[in-house]
């Protein structure tokens, strides 16, 4: 599959998960729509394995590695997704953690010794600003009751997740593991993680048999996770994480537009300039060949 359509995949599928996941909020705790989602997903991709009769015997130190990556990427990462949406639009949710390609930068040069530019540095700053642009009136308002402020706290540490399991992927391919067979553990660890997280929680084990939630599900396993999460990390390996993360940069602009028709999304001019500068900011980082390896 060709590049172009990989980005296409991931754009498209990702900036509409968010208004999906709005679906998946209410009844069933968070921990157990992240076990169901990913679970799901990760029991298609190894009957895929299997038709195919895929090789999916590993050492344990390769295990060690999808363990952490299922609990970063598909566990954690989700688990503040889902939450921070209780307290934000999809729109919201969706530019919050665009910022994840910055973030992905300077733990690229904390793990890997990427050189970090002035163009990075810039780039991060104008992010900054949109981000404080858009919740301007709950900085300026702070209270430790503020919903809104709550559901930012939890996005960035959301992003944080997300970008541990990005250097973690990257970290994985020294091993040499297909994109299938790797999302299919990974996957399968990190709904296990979700489930024992609700368990110990001492949260009932409970399913909403509403239908929106069963199609939300399944869209989401299947092509929020299978598809997109595998074209993903097929760019991941072809170009190189800064690159590939630019999906990130796009995937807001199909968020945005779904939330303004279907969630009733209010634009303002601060709001659509803080996400103007995020965009400037997250293109102005990646849009030349200047971050290279030392």
């Amino acid at each position: 599959m060709s590049t172009p359509v990989l980005y296409a995949l991931c754009v498209l599928i990702w900036g509409s998960t968010w208004f999906a996941i709005e679906f998946q909020l209410g009844v069933v705790p968070h921990e157990y729509s992240s076990f169901y989602r990913f679970g799901l997903a990760s029991i298609l991709l190894f009957a895929y394995c299997w038709l195919k009769k895929l090789p999916l015997r590993y050492g344990l130190l390769q295990h060690a590695w999808l363990v952490l990556m299922g609990i970063t990427f598909f566990s954690l990462n989700y688990l503040m997704v889902y939450e921070a949406q209780e307290y934000l639009t999809s729109a919201m949710a969706s530019v919050i953690f665009s910022a994840v390609l910055i973030v992905n930068i300077f733990n690229s040069w904390l793990f890997f010794k990427t050189k970090i530019t002035a163009r990075v540095i810039i780039g991060s700053a104008l992010g900054l600003m949109g981000m404080m642009m858009i919740f301007w009136n709950e900085l300026t308002d702070f209270s430790f009751e503020n919903a809104k402020l709550y559901g930012l706290v939890i996005a960035l540490l959301g992003v944080l997740c997300a970008s541990i399991g990005n250097m973690v992927s990257v970290q994985t391919q020294k091993y040499d593991m297909p994109v299938i067979q790797m999302n299919a553990y990974a996957m399968g660890y990190g709904s296990l993680f979700s489930l024992l997280v609700g368990l110990v929680q001492g949260k009932a084990l409970v399913y909403d048999m509403a239908a929106g939630y069963t199609i939300s599900l399944i869209y989401l396993s299947v092509f929020g996770s299978v598809l997109a999460f595998g074209a993903y990390l097929t760019l991941l390996r072809r170009i190189g994480i800064h690159k590939a993360t630019y999906a990130v940069v796009l995937f807001p602009a199909v968020a945005l537009i779904i939330s303004t028709f279907f969630e009733d999304f209010v634009w303002t001019w601060i709001i659509a300039g803080g996400i103007l500068l995020i965009g400037l900011g997250n293109v102005f980082v990646i849009n030349r060949e200047d971050i290279k390896k030392k």
